[in-house]
């Protein structure tokens, strides 16, 4: 009995164990199978990634390149007044003057070219990049229409727009001005450009909700345009400038609202880009030991009158505008900015300066760490 027990259980065991390196074996086959998919679907995944890399790289280089060096024929394009560098290239890629609009923007970005000017051009697909971006800094032939243009200048107010409107067109600037303030026309605007209007929608005590929202640039007002067609080409022609700045605004966990009204000040304060990125820093340092922003621009705009220099009493008016009293950013933009004072915004100059005073003879800005060497300056170039 005890021996065919024994024999039992290891018949038993043996069946067991057979059992058990057959289910291991299995296993074994399942996990190198699912390796070999897994390494198949990443060499293919790199594969592809290769090959769009490969794609992309001869996309963009084709497009550096003129779309077509042997043909000389020339094509009659027209770029409107107020048309973004965006609006430049779509026009340049559907008129088959280029081969890519996304990479013409990328380039003219790139290489810091502005300055393009409005007007009829005459391009040939054998043109380079630089060679069509030179001729549009040059300017074209003016455009046949019948109808006005409105300058609208870098640095200027709503109320100033108004005036060239009012001297310039069949509308005064109180028709401008209702336009400007009227409810169901501001929510349309800010329902077609939510990402660009709604900061300044929520603010309070502006003067003007627009105010620094309509970009600077020279508008064709035909005969047939109306008020609000032209208050809206302004809104959409800042909107695409702005697609630019969007992201690192988003990233500087600052409101667009924020931001055009710091570049407002620095449009007036400096000239030159360099000045600019400089002062948007101090105006940075400020902020940053909740510091007012002591600065002319905004106490003129309070005052709404054009004063070459501000007195004590001046800093002293009561207006939300007075950043010599409220700190902060106030109430929003006192003028139309530039996309060189947006840029300078966005890309401040880093300093321990806390202080800046601009000489009117030469133009020459004088920058201070402390307050006894900015009244040095002041004594020395303003007094």
């Amino acid at each position: 009995m005890s021996k065919r027990k024994n024999n039992s259980q290891t018949k038993d065991q043996g069946e067991t164990s057979v059992n058990l390196t057959g289910m291991e074996s299995g296993r074994q086959k399942e996990t190198t199978l699912v390796k070999k998919i897994v390494l198949s679907i990443l060499a293919a995944f790199i594969l592809l990634l290769i090959l769009f890399g490969v794609i992309g790289y001869q996309y963009v280089t084709t497009s550096l390149k003129p779309l077509d060096k042997e043909n000389k024929t020339e094509t009659l394009v027209e770029i409107p007044s107020g048309s973004s560098s965006k609006a430049i290239a779509g026009i340049l890629q559907d008129e088959g003057i280029i081969k890519s609009a996304i990479v013409f923007s990328y380039y003219i970005r790139m290489n810091n070219e502005t300055g393009f000017q409005a007007g009829n051009y005459e391009f040939s697909p054998s043109m380079t990049l630089d060679s069509i971006i030179d001729q549009l800094q040059e300017g074209g032939t003016a455009s046949e229409y019948e109808g006005t243009k409105i300058l609208v200048k870098e640095g200027t107010s709503i109320d100033q727009i108004g005036d060239v409107i009012g001297e310039n067109t069949k509308y005064s600037k109180e028709d401008f001005l209702a336009v400007i303030q009227n409810e169901a026309f501001l929510t349309k605007m800010q329902t077609k450009y939510p990402e660009l209007l709604t900061s300044t929608m929520e603010a309070e005590n502006t003067r003007y909700a627009l105010e620094g929202y309509l970009f600077p640039a020279t508008y064709d007002f035909p005969e047939d345009m109306t008020l609000e067609e032209l208050v809206e080409k302004m809104i959409s022609t800042m909107d695409e400038v702005m697609l630019e700045f969007y992201p690192k605004i988003k990233e500087s966990n600052r409101s667009v609202q924020d931001i055009l009204t710091i570049a407002s000040l620095v449009e007036r304060e400096g000239f030159t880009l360099e000045d600019r990125k400089l002062i948007a820093g101090v105006f940075n340092n400020r902020l940053a030991i909740d510091m007012p922003l002591q600065t002319d621009i905004a106490v003129l705009y309070a005052l709404d009158e054009h004063k070459e220099y501000i007195s004590n009493k001046d800093v002293s008016v009561d207006s939300p505008y007075n950043l010599y009293v409220h700190p902060g950013f106030g109430p929003g933009p006192v003028n139309s900015p530039s996309a060189d004072a947006i840029k300078a915004t966005l890309q401040p100059t880093e300093s321990e300066y806390m202080y800046f005073l601009a000489d009117m003879k030469t133009g020459k800005i004088y920058y201070a760490e402390t307050y006894e060497q900015h009244l040095k300056y002041k004594a020395e170039y303003v007094d």
